[in-house]
């Protein structure tokens, strides 16, 4: 679980979910509240818990909820897999436990792919913290503190005040019409969760500044679909690694080098981008 959750902290601490090898600290929506909560792992790989801090003990039941679903396992499809394919069998073995960590705030997941595209991720933590800081809620846990982003609160901006922030003029607009569609009510993002696959991509690339591969992460790692994020830089790299000797492959080739992956598809991407990070 906690080889899981470095993704939170290895490139940096945005504000927003906040991991310090012992604590996650994030947000969730329940109703009309914004509620924080901190999660202390102390289980194993073999055997693994979390405890859960939460301030209002009316939400504990729904945070809970939260925290239960919010890893993507997907166990007999990756073993399945596993005995056919050796690569991703060593994977499995060599990095036991390690699992997609699903986005549970659908806007702060648009957001945080927005702010990743075109550059390299360490500074796409940079301007996120500098946006939660400037212009998210900051709530307290004991003695933590979190962020939330919230579409009412960057609608009305104008995009030079995330210029200010550092974000590109582009990504500046792209954030301001994002959250000006879902506060307008012109994007339902919770009804994508009852959509196909096909319908939000279909949904979300029609918004100025979300290609497909935004949309493709959304799925994964929001919706927690088992979604190759194929035309990723990062995606393909990790393609490049485990399967073609380091030779980097087209999205459309790494579409076809992951189609067996079936349901498992999500852990598995998850698996690979891990090793990658091992690497470097």
């Amino acid at each position: 679980m906690s080889r899981s959750l470095d993704i939170f902290r290895y490139w940096g601490d945005d504000r927003l979910d906040r991991w310090d090898s012992r604590v996650l600290l994030r947000t969730t929506r329940i109703g009309v509240d914004t509620v924080p909560y901190a999660c202390i792992v102390c289980g194993t790989v073999d055997a693994p818990a979390v405890e859960v801090l939460v301030e209002n003990h009316r939400h504990r039941a729904a945070v809970e909820q939260v925290v239960r679903s919010m890893f993507v396992t997907a166990p007999e499809s990756l073993q399945l897999l596993s005995q056919t394919d050796a690569t991703v069998a060593r994977l499995a073995q060599r990095y036991r436990g390690v699992r997609p960590v699903l986005q549970a705030d659908l806007f702060t997941a648009l957001i945080r792919s927005i702010s990743a595209q075109q550059v390299n991720l360490k500074w796409a933590v940079t301007t996120r913290q500098r946006l939660a800081e400037a212009f998210g809620r900051r709530h307290t846990v004991g003695a933590y503190e979190v962020y939330s982003l919230h579409a009412d609160d960057l609608a009305p901006l104008d995009p030079a005040a995330l210029r200010a922030l550092q974000f590109t003029t582009r990504k500046a607009e792209y954030i301001v019409a994002l959250a000006r569609a879902v506060a307008g009510r012109l994007l339902d993002l919770e009804a994508l969760r009852l959509c196909s696959d096909a319908e939000v991509i279909a949904r979300l690339t029609a918004l100025r500044g979300i290609g497909r591969w935004t949309a493709e992460w959304f799925l994964a790692r929001a919706l927690g679909r088992p979604c190759v994020a194929a035309g990723d830089l990062g995606v393909r790299k990790a393609i490049a690694a485990v399967y073609l000797h380091g030779r980097l492959p087209s999205e459309s080739e790494v579409r076809e080098l992951t189609a067996h992956w079936g349901p498992a598809a999500g852990v598995v991407q998850q698996l690979i981008l891990h090793a990658l990070r091992d690497a470097m």
